[in-house]
């Protein structure tokens, strides 16, 4: 299994960054990765440029991220950059894709058949979604018109997707199936929250210092609240790593000392029970 501590997520699209579009992927993507005991340790928005895309996916290959997710930019227009930037940021050239091109073409001709487009067929635009980076292999798109597309480079498994949620989501759970078994094989997360009757950070943070520092493992994040809207705080305790027991085991103990150093600051608790994913 390929060690999945650092997946890193590349969101392209202009629509992103001037807020028209809510990016509703990388939540997807960084939840599904976590229920199967991965970790996301980056996410980068970028705007549909070549060289700034290019340089992100270049630098993402240098520090040789094991999975690294880009959404967005494979469609038909003049804008749609990205794979054209995969192949600049790993050295290659784009190259036509005779699996790809029948994809794209069944596709359109699929669509055409509900009725949905009018015309049939490849032109020059649809044609351009077939160009994929020397080496990569095209990721069949039930949902769309437009393939996923796999590269591994070195020691990179670069994974680009279509910015469509419902396209994304299709590619992922049917065409990365496989990929996902071996990638975290059968991982999983366990994850218990804490309500605590206090709405200032501050006057816990001598317990949570101490628990994070004893418990490494666990990720121990108190979840703030507009001060004054609500009387309490959840604390999140959540583990990836090793096996289900040893995650509850562990997160159970990190938990015991956090509720008991809380309890000893005169603090009501509430424990909302562990969820094992």
């Amino acid at each position: 299994m390929t060690n999945p501590s650092s997946v890193e997520i590349l969101v392209v699209g202009n629509e992103i960054l001037i807020g028209d579009i809510q990016d509703t992927n990388t939540s997807w993507l960084c939840n599904l990765i976590h229920e199967r005991g991965g970790v996301v340790n980056r996410v980068t928005v970028l705007p549909d440029t070549l060289e700034d895309i290019a340089e992100t996916i270049q630098q993402a290959v240098e520090r040789e991220v094991p999975i690294l997710f880009t959404s967005g930019g494979l469609g038909p227009t003049a804008d749609d950059l990205t794979l054209a930037a995969v192949a600049q940021g790993t050295g290659r050239e784009l190259v036509l894709h005779e699996e790809a091109k029948n994809m794209v073409a069944q596709q359109y001709d699929y669509f055409y058949e509900k009725g949905i487009i009018s015309i049939p067929g490849l032109n020059d635009a649809r044609e351009k979604m077939a160009w994929l980076p020397e080496g990569a292999e095209p990721l069949f798109n039930a949902g769309g018109t437009a393939p996923g597309v796999k590269l591994v480079h070195g020691e990179t498994t670069i994974i680009s997707l279509p910015g469509v949620p419902s396209e994304l989501r299709t590619i992922v759970s049917q065409s990365l199936r496989d990929e996902f078994e071996e990638w975290f094989g059968d991982g999983t997360s366990t994850t218990k929250v804490i309500t605590v009757y206090c709405n200032d950070e501050s006057l816990m943070e001598p317990v949570l210092t101490k628990v994070v520092n004893d418990y490494p493992d666990v990720y121990t994040k108190s979840l703030a609240t507009t001060l004054g809207e609500y009387p309490a705080i959840d604390i999140m305790m959540t583990m990836t790593s090793g096996t289900p027991q040893e995650q509850h085991d562990i997160v159970e103990a990190a938990c015991h000392d956090l509720c008991s150093g809380l309890t000893q600051l005169g603090f009501k608790l509430h424990e909302k029970g562990e969820t094992a994913l």
